[in-house]
């Protein structure tokens, strides 16, 4: 469910939102968000490759893979290249569904289902461990007969090893069709693990019960066992068929994009 909105506890999508240079934040967040650029200066621009990340993997998918369908867990705010403004730009009848339990993306909710008129898009107010409230209500837009990309970026770090984040994404793909896809975009611990630690203890400490958990390459390369990864498999965003030349920085993610069988 929904936690009740409390502006003087920092949110991560509100944080997000803060790096990519929004303006829906509070003076929680941006406290939380240049704490953390304090312990780690590289994460405006980290945020920014996984975002362009997002862009190339969804115009992959649709342009390449022939994929229709996505359901977008854990949306964030809306800003530039959302999932459905990229994926019907290449296939106006692509269809969408965003999935995000936090109140004030809700709110916002409206300016992610600008949808061509040939495809659909949806939002759905529900946290990722809700798998029994999300699937049928996302069933309503989405044909899981059919192929469907699920993109889990930036998302998965908020679910603790105590919740079971890896059963969360087994029974979800075990949930749709072959075919489907599994894009994954997840903080490093084991990239730059000093700065990260300290990062991580000041922003976890400004997030309330939501708190991060990050995560090494073996760690994230899991969540795709049993799918048929793509080249060139798991690595930093900015690697990941990157459209031209690939800035030389060290983002502090690892990204992969996978094949259900």
């Amino acid at each position: 469910m929904t936690s009740p909105f409390d502006p003087t506890v920092a949110h991560s999508a509100r944080i997000y939102d803060y790096w990519l240079g929004g303006k829906d934040n509070f003076a929680a967040d941006r406290e939380a968000a240049k704490q953390a650029i304090a312990a780690n200066p590289g994460i405006v621009f980290d945020v920014r490759a996984n975002r362009a990340f997002l862009a190339r993997a969804v115009g992959y998918l649709a342009d390449e893979c022939g994929i229709r369908q996505f359901l977008d867990l854990g949306t964030g705010l809306p800003t530039a290249s959302n999932t459905h403004e990229v994926a019907q730009s290449v296939a106006p009848d692509s269809r969408i569904v965003y999935v995000d339990s936090d109140p004030i993306v809700l709110a916002h909710a409206r300016a992610l289902l600008t949808s061509n008129p040939a495809g659909a898009t949806a939002y759905l107010d529900a946290d990722l461990r809700e798998l029994d409230q999300i699937l049928p209500a996302a069933a309503q837009t989405l044909d899981f007969s059919q192929p469907v990309a699920v993109m889990m970026l930036i998302v998965l770090h908020l679910i603790p090893d105590s919740d079971d984040p890896y059963g969360i994404v087994t029974r979800l793909m075990h949930s749709l069709a072959p075919g489907s896809y599994l894009v994954i975009a997840h903080p490093a611990s084991d990239i730059k693990p000093a700065a990260i630690a300290e990062m991580t203890k000041r922003i976890n400490a400004r997030l309330g019960p939501a708190r991060g958990t990050m995560r090494d390459r073996g760690e994230i390369t899991r969540f795709f066992d049993g799918m048929d990864l793509l080249e060139p498999g798991v690595v930093q965003p900015q690697f990941w068929r990157p459209a031209g030349s690939v800035p030389d920085a060290e983002v502090t993610a690892w990204c992969g994009v996978a094949r259900k069988r």
